[in-house]
C-alpha cells in the first residue's frame, strides 16, 4: 500500500467521539473523557487503514469567518450565541475541556495541528490538497469536503458519516454514482442543493435530483447562468425563473461553501521521531486516564 499525506478533519472526529461514548467513560477524577478516548482510538485505526507519509490535524481557529458572514449572514447562525457580547460557537459543557485536552495531547506528541484566522478547518484541508501534491486522504464527516476529490490528482476523501467501522472512500466514479457529479463539481452542486447545517438555503425549489440533472447538463454553474440571462437555457421556466432570481445568491454562496486554498501551511510536517513535550505527556495520559489510547497511536506511528 502506498503511503499518503492524511489530513484529518479533527472537529468531525471529537464531535463524533463525544455523541459516541457514553458519559460514564470518565477520566481518574470524574471528568468525562469519552471524547478524548474515542478520538485517540479513531485516529490509530485510520492510520491502521491508511498508512501515512505524513499527517496533520486541522483545527478551527476561526468557525464562523466574518468574511463568509459577509457573503451570507445566515451561515451558521444557528451554531452561534453569545458569551460576554462575544460570538461562540454552541458546544456542550463537557465538551469544551476534552477539546482542549485533544490538542494539548496533540501538540505534546509533537503532530502537527494547523488552524489559522480567517479559516476554517476545510480551509486549511482545502489549502493543504492544494500546496502538497500526493496521494491524499482527508478524513472527514462534513460532505462539503467532498470537493477535494480529484482521481487524477489521487485526492479522496475518507468519510466517516456512517462511523469508522463503515466508512467510505469517496472518490469521482462514487460522486458520479451517489450524485452525479465530480469532485471538481460538487461546489456548485451544493450551491444549488444549500446544506441547512450550515444555514446555506440553497437556491428555492431545487434538490439534489434536479441540481445533478443541471450539473450533467450544464457542467458549472457559471455556464449554467450565463445560458439563462442569455435565454439559451432548454430547462423549464420554473427552474429558469429560480435560478434568475438567485444569481446573486449563487456568486456569494459558491465562494462561501468552496474552500480557501492560501492558508500558510509549514514546509515540515513529518512525522516526529520523538516526543515533543514526554513531560506534559505524561501529565495529560495520567491526568485523563488515556494510557493505552496514547500508546496505541504512538505505536502506529513509530513514535519513539
Amino acid at each position: 500500500m502506498v503511503n499518503r499525506h492524511v489530513y484529518f478533519d479533527t472537529a468531525t472526529l471529537y464531535y463524533r467521539a463525544y455523541y459516541a461514548v457514553p458519559e460514564k467513560i470518565v477520566a481518574p477524577d470524574g471528568t468525562p473523557s469519552g471524547a478524548v478516548r474515542g478520538f485517540l482510538d479513531m485516529v490509530s485505526t485510520l492510520l491502521t487503514q491508511f498508512p501515512p507519509s505524513d499527517v496533520v490535524f486541522a483545527w478551527d481557529d476561526d468557525w464562523r469567518p466574518a468574511w463568509r458572514v459577509a457573503l451570507v449572514p445566515s451561515y451558521k447562525t444557528h451554531r452561534a450565541e453569545d458569551s460576554d457580547g462575544v460570538e461562540v460557537e454552541v458546544v456542550p459543557d463537557t465538551l469544551g475541556p476534552q477539546i482542549d485536552a485533544i490538542s494539548h495531547i496533540l501538540d505534546s506528541i509533537g503532530l502537527p495541528r494547523i488552524g489559522q484566522e480567517g479559516h476554517e478547518a476545510d480551509d486549511i484541508l482545502g489549502s493543504l490538497v492544494h500546496q502538497r501534491p500526493g496521494a491524499t486522504s482527508v478524513v472527514t464527516g462534513d460532505r462539503d469536503l467532498f470537493q477535494l476529490v480529484d482521481d487524477d490528482k489521487d485526492v479522496q476523501v475518507v468519510s466517516i458519516i456512517k462511523g469508522v467501522k463503515n466508512l467510505e472512500v469517496i472518490d469521482d466514479a462514487y460522486l458520479m454514482n451517489r450524485f452525479g457529479v465530480t469532485g471538481s463539481q460538487y461546489v456548485d452542486y451544493a450551491t444549488l442543493r444549500g446544506d441547512a447545517s450550515d444555514g446555506l438555503p440553497g437556491v428555492k425549489g431545487i434538490g439534489e435530483k434536479t441540481a445533478s440533472a443541471l450539473m450533467s447538463e450544464y457542467g458549472s454553474l457559471a455556464n449554467l447562468v450565463s445560458a439563462v440571462q442569455a435565454g439559451t437555457a432548454d430547462v423549464k421556466p420554473a427552474v429558469k425563473d429560480r435560478i434568475a432570481s438567485h444569481v446573486e445568491y449563487i456568486e456569494a454562496a459558491t465562494q462561501v461553501v468552496r474552500t480557501r486554498t492560501d492558508a500558510k501551511i509549514p514546509k515540515s510536517l513529518a512525522i516526529p521521531k520523538r516526543l515533543a513535550s514526554p513531560a506534559d505527556l505524561d501529565f495529560l495520559v495520567a491526568d485523563w486516564g488515556i494510557e493505552r489510547q496514547v500508546a496505541r497511536l504512538l505505536k502506529t506511528l513509530n513514535i519513539g
